[in-house]
């Protein structure tokens, strides 16, 4: 058995300069940077900005034409008011707009944008999952 936990999630880029350049607009910054990478502290886990080629041949896979994936990362926030606020933050940094924030069918608020590689965020508002004072997300537990 493994534990339920993910540590680092990597995200493959065609442009090291531009992604850094699009997460440092939105007032991120690396903890640690190298040639080809740079990583992210986030609250539990490390996010990595990591060049494509470099990527696949860590992957054992340098000939792998590497994708974006099917998958969405995603911010939640306490208010509606900061969804919009970092919806417009990734749109004047660079971002594709894919959905505005909008009140959703499940009772919360959320917006979907991608950045400049094409990997697609969710901002979001959950009203059934309250946010601790860092912004770490613990599901509730069922009754």
């Amino acid at each position: 058995m493994t534990p339920q936990r993910v540590t680092l999630i990597t995200l493959g880029v065609h442009d090291l300069p531009r992604a850094r350049a699009f997460y440092a607009a939105l007032g991120w910054s690396p903890a640690e940077e190298a040639d080809g990478i740079s990583f992210y502290q986030m609250n539990g886990l490390v996010l990595g900005v990591f060049g494509l080629q470099a990527l696949a041949a860590d992957q054992g896979r340098p000939d792998a034409t590497l994708g974006t994936g099917a998958m969405t990362l995603a911010q939640n926030f306490s208010t509606e008011a900061e969804v919009d606020t970092a919806f417009e933050l990734a749109m004047s940094a660079g971002a594709t707009a894919l959905k505005r924030p909008e009140k959703v069918f499940w009772g919360g608020y959320s917006g979907y944008y991608a950045d400049p590689d094409g990997h697609v965020w969710e901002v979001a508002m959950n009203p059934f999952w309250p946010l601790a004072d860092d912004g770490s997300l613990t599901l509730p537990e069922g009754e």
